[in-house]
């Protein structure tokens, strides 16, 4: 990976909600990003080109302010013109391998949903990390496929970072974590929830390691 934030080993992979009100996203966001996600994603499916390309800019030095790295969505030329670290690619978002050889210095993920043979053939054409998913019902993308946890376990030995999304809460992380998840990738878990800071919490909390215990002298 070449970019000028050191890519997070373990933590939340923040999702933007649909908004097309900027001003009201950025007040949303701006609570959470003091809370230093590992990744912010700036995804917004019913949003025109323009008001994408005006969302991500804004987005853009917001996550700079926070030392957060941006991420966006379906994209990698908007990614690369928001000065943004990386771009996330699905299925119907363009070639991979042509992302990687005009944008060599973005971060790249694939959606592979749940299929290991996708996460290889991205990995080979040079994904960063890959996304399975949704692991639970998932009120942005009710018709998803669902993924297993045992999938996690087998991608491991792809050897690249991965990520886990899709209904996800902190209520039902802790078993995606505990199956080999490096992030989690959460909307709704967040912004719908009674308190976003505090669900944001709970979350990152699940990678929270304890020091180890010593023996008193």
């Amino acid at each position: 990976m070449n970019n000028a934030f050191t890519w997070p080993r373990r933590g939340i992979y923040l999702i933007t909600p649909d908004e097309a009100d900027t001003a009201r996203l950025l007040a949303r966001l701006e609570p959470l990003l003091a809370l230093r996600p590992a990744l912010l994603q700036y995804r917004n499916k019913p949003a025109g080109p323009a008001l994408r390309a005006s969302q991500a800019h804004a987005l853009q030095a917001r996550c700079l302010a926070h030392g957060v790295p941006l991420v966006v969505n379906d994209d990698w030329r908007l990614a690369l013109e928001a000065g943004a670290a990386g771009a996330h690619l699905g299925e119907d978002d363009g070639a991979l391998a042509e992302a990687r050889a005009r944008a060599p210095g973005l971060w790249l993920g694939a959606s592979c949903y749940n299929q290991f043979d996708r996460a290889r053939a991205a990995v080979a054409a040079g994904a960063d990390y890959v996304a399975f998913g949704a692991f639970f019902p998932s009120g942005t993308k009710p018709l998803a496929r669902r993924a297993d946890p045992g999938l996690l376990r087998e991608a491991r030995a792809l050897g690249r970072p991965m990520v886990a999304i899709g209904g996800i809460t902190p209520d039902n992380a802790a078993g995606l974590v505990a199956a080999g998840a490096d992030l989690l990738a959460v909307i709704g878990g967040v912004f719908d929830a009674p308190d976003p800071v505090a669900a944001l919490r709970s979350l990152q909390h699940l990678f929270e390691t304890p020091e180890p215990e010593t023996d008193t002298p």
